[in-house]
């Protein structure tokens, strides 16, 4: 196998990645805020390198700041650049773990350019006889090209190299890559601040090179040059010597280590895929090839006793009130659509696997719906199921899911297999080892995938003593058995229940929406003069900078960057906008909400039956899917009118909608103990008049409604760690005047100050935040060398325990509700929560008890230093009209 060293310039390549999405509008983030786009290109890009060169040596070589020997010789080198987007500052570590992760060395110095140590490294593997390859986006360095030197330039976005060997150099760029700093000298770099010989372009560049070969040779014949040329040079020939200097790359970086210790050698699998689950790379973890575990595996001291479909001792065994350990294995993910395909159950030392018919056999029915303890991997899942059948499950006294995400939130992402070995190596296999499910479930042989379901069981017993030990030692076993495991089955019933949809309605807003689309077609087709395709992002970048001049706008590799932020900044120039955003405001909401709402309706019983996520958010907040109504648009007029399609299941019946008012607010100013705060919210104050009152120095009945929109902004930006430039945006103020708001905020609430910061502090030293229920919420960015990743691991620590309280306090008020609806015996159910709010599908003759039932039981659901408030409303739909 040929030697082959691969350097990397690292900071032009995760700049390239950055901008390639970030111009489209594309910032991904995972689920806890961090943004990801540039990582993700990142890592695309090292795919492609690791499959097109197959290195045997490599180094990412990076910058370590501006203490360089050139920015000590010229202040001013690189001072026109950009400060780097927080953005990507905050994905800079999570680089430098992947590479970690994939056992590839990185290096950075304080006081030579990522430039110097690539350039280093490739001459000195050049010179012990290895073929490099420079990988960067930088044309600095083709002057590096040598007989066994090729440099390759990102040439679109990150998935295109251009290559420049010593063969093709001159043909493409007219010198030769010696002559390439005398180039630069001549004609001057404006990304580098580097100024040329003035009056000195491209083409005079070339001509004196091929005349006079180096810049050197040029100023020495000055006395030969031609009018403008000899007076450019003579005027800045020491200028045009000190921007080659700079411009030249450094080749003799001391290193501290060898070729031999950038030798690349294979992943370990196991750990790059517990990276690629953190920061939610779904895609990447798929395409892994995952090998055995090295790891050294605990011998497994109990023998099982297999039976697949063979009832015979069962009966006997889970009569002997021990506890017995049940999983449940399905054909799908979206279990209320899935077919069962069996039921694994682990009691003593004998593991079955039932078929979907045998559950259907008295003895296990009863054992299913008896008070004997069952331990779970996901109750919910377990609950619901069974239901669909028919059956009924009682006393699950543990549920490994959610354990875990007790735990540790992230603990419970990614596949089964990984969620089990944050406590312990298992032997079973991932889940697309056994299912393969590119566009549907492939479903193996019964013994396949039997074997594959009694071995969870069996790691579920293997696990559970350790999980418990965790959770007592951290004090967080009560916020799963007093609230998680029950709200399982609150939730299990929800989503059995399902919320009416009504089909009719649905289909005359989809036309009303398509109606208002069309309109807004014809006036921007009208405005512009001709028809073109507006869904189609580079032909309104077409209209709107070349043909109508809005501007110059933002070029990307498909063409113009149409994204919301770029129309919002273009709102005023022309109506045609405002329109564009018309246009596809209506879109959307006819394919997400409408067409999205309609597809997901069952034909069974005209509801739909969305799943609720208790184990997804690192807030411990509930998401919805399939379909999700908790991004319905809650203060806009067309999220009223989709809500108008939710209706009670009968005729006759009513919703009733309670929502905790200010819950989040009113949760700081309880752990805070701030007195203004508290006294406002416990005489019934509006808290955002009593702010505009004490910030403005207004009595309250002056405060006007502009001074209570700024005092709504700060009360709740504050809990999420908005800074003066945040509030001056949100409310188009300069920056100063935010300042000073802030400043006077926290001067009239003093405690809410000294909380946040205390809460920061505690924060940095236990690695966590908590709840009031001990929830945590692990935050690791407070411990990073970035800077920006630091500010948004404080951002976090601020609003995590405030918003995981809030999510903890909704959660106890829909177990109580729950439970009050049972004990007065009422038809009515739970069919939906939505953030802060709980919706009741309310039988008629039941609707002034479920009134004033709900209000009363959300309001007393947590004793806190603060008066809770819960607003309820009724209404024949979900709009509450």
């Amino acid at each position: 196998m040929e030697k082959r060293v691969v350097v990397i310039d690292g900071n032009s390549l995760m700049f390239r990645a950055y901008y390639a999405t970030a111009y489209t509008g594309n910032l991904m983030q995972a689920s806890n805020g961090l943004y990801t786009n540039a990582l993700y290109g990142f890592v695309n890009m090292m795919n492609k390198i690791m499959d097109s060169m197959q290195p045997t040596h490599m180094l990412v070589a990076f910058d370590a700041g501006k203490q360089t020997f050139r920015h000590q010789q010229y202040s001013d080198y690189k001072g026109t650049r950009k400060k780097m987007p927080e953005e990507l500052g905050m994905q800079i570590p999570l680089i430098k773990e992947y590479l970690n992760t994939i056992g590839i060395k990185q290096l950075e110095l304080l006081e030579y350019e990522a430039d110097d140590i690539v350039g280093s490294m490739a001459y000195l593997a050049s010179k012990e006889g290895y073929q490099v390859d420079i990988i960067s986006g930088d044309k600095d360095l083709l002057q590096l090209v040598k007989e066994n030197i090729t440099v390759h330039l990102t040439k679109k976005g990150i998935t295109e190299l251009d290559d420049y060997t010593i063969d093709n150099f001159e043909e493409k760029l007219g010198f030769t890559p010696s002559q390439h700093v005398d180039y630069k000298a001549m004609i001057g770099d404006a990304s580098d601040n580097l100024p040329g010989v003035k009056g000195i372009g491209p083409k005079t560049a070339l001509s004196l090179l091929k005349e006079y070969h180096s810049l050197e040779n040029i100023i020495n014949n000055i006395p030969l040059l031609k009018g403008k040329t000899a007076t450019s040079f003579e005027e800045n020939k020491d200028l045009a010597i000190k921007t080659k200097f700079l411009a030249t790359i450094y080749t003799e970086v001391p290193f501290d280590f060898g070729i031999e210790d950038i030798v690349v050698n294979k992943p370990n699998y196991h750990e790059l895929r517990k990276f690629f689950e953190k920061v939610e790379f779904k895609s990447f973890v798929r395409k892994l090839d995952i090998e055995p575990s090295t790891e050294s595996v605990e011998e497994v001291k109990v023998e099982y006793n297999y039976h697949i479909n063979d009832l015979t001792g069962l009966d006997t065994k889970l009569n002997q009130e021990q506890e017995v350990y049940l999983d449940i294995e399905l054909d799908g993910d979206n279990y209320h659509k899935a077919n069962i395909l069996g039921l694994s159950v682990l009691v003593g030392e004998d593991v079955y696997f039932l078929d979907k018919t045998q559950l259907f056999d008295n003895n296990i029915q009863k054992f299913l719906s008896s008070e004997q303890p069952k331990v779970v991997i996901d109750a919910k899942k377990m609950m619901v199921t069974l239901a669909n059948l028919g059956l009924e499950i009682n006393n699950i006294v543990f549920d490994f899911m959610l354990a875990s995400y007790v735990i540790n939130p992230s603990y419970a992402s990614g596949d089964l297999k990984t969620v089990f070995e944050n406590f312990k190596s298992t032997s079973i296999p991932y889940h697309e080892e056994v299912y393969s499910k590119k566009t549907k479930y492939v479903i193996p042989e019964l013994e396949v995938y039997a074997k594959y379901g009694m071995n969870k069981v069996i790691a579920l017993k293997e696990v559970k003593p350790i999980v418990i030990k965790q959770l007592q030692e951290e004090d967080l076993y009560n916020l799963l058995k007093d609230i998680e495991i029950p709200l399982a089955r609150v939730l299990a019933g929800i989503e059995i229940n399902g919320f009416k949809v009504n089909p009719k309605t649905l289909e005359a807003i989809r036309v009303g929406f398509i109606e208002k689309q069309e309109k807004a077609q014809k006036e921007i087709y009208d405005l512009v003069g001709h028809e073109f395709n507006i869904a189609s992002p580079k032909q309104v970048g077409v209209v709107l900078f070349d043909e109508l001049k809005l501007g110059k706008g933002k070029k990307t590799k498909t063409g113009y960057s149409t994204s919301v932020e770029v129309l919002e900044s273009l709102k005023d120039t022309h109506p045609v906008v405002e329109l564009i955003l018309e246009y596809r405001k209506y879109s959307k909401l006819v394919s997400t909400y409408v067409d999205g709402l309609s597809s997901e309706i069952f034909t069974s019983d005209g509801k739909v039956h969305t799943i609720f996520k208790q184990y997804l958010t690192a807030t411990g907040r509930l998401s919805s899917t399939e379909p999700n109504i908790q991004n319905i648009p809650i203060r806009t007029e067309e999220g009223k009118i989709i809500r108008s399609a939710f209706e009670p299941s009968n005729p006759d019946g009513y919703l009733v909608s309670a929502d905790y008012s200010q819950i989040e607010l009113r949760i700081l100013a309880s752990v805070s103990n701030c007195k203004a705060m508290l006294e406002a919210f416990n005489n019934k104050i509006d808290l955002h008049s009593s702010t505009a009152s004490k910030v403005f120095g207004a009595p309250l009945e002056e405060v006007t409604k502009e001074m209570r929109r700024r005092a709504k902004a700060v009360n709740f930006g504050i809990v999420y760690g908005m800074s003066d430039w945040g509030l001056a945006e949100t409310l188009h103020i300069p920056q100063w005047e935010a300042a000073d708001f802030i400043e006077k905020y926290f001067m009239i609430y003093p405690e809410i100050k000294q909380y946040l910061n205390e809460t920061i502090q505690n924060a940095r030293e236990k690695g966590y935040t908590e709840t009031i229920f001990k929830r945590r919420r692990y935050i690791p960015e407070l411990s990073s060398s970035n800077h920006n990743l630091q500010k948004f691991g404080e951002r976090t620590a601020m609003n995590a325990p405030i918003q995981g309280s809030a999510a903890d306090v909704i959660k106890i008020a829909m177990i109580d509700v729950d439970n009050k609806i049972k004990e007065l015996g009422l038809k009515s159910r739970i069919v939906a929560q939505v953030h802060d709010e709980l919706i009741i599908d309310t039988v008629a003759s039941e609707l002034e008890i479920v009134q004033t039932m709900i209000k009363e039981t959300m309001e007393k659901a947590v004793s806190l230093n603060v008066l809770l408030e819960s607003d309820v409303e009724i209404g024949k739909t979900w709009d509450l009209k």
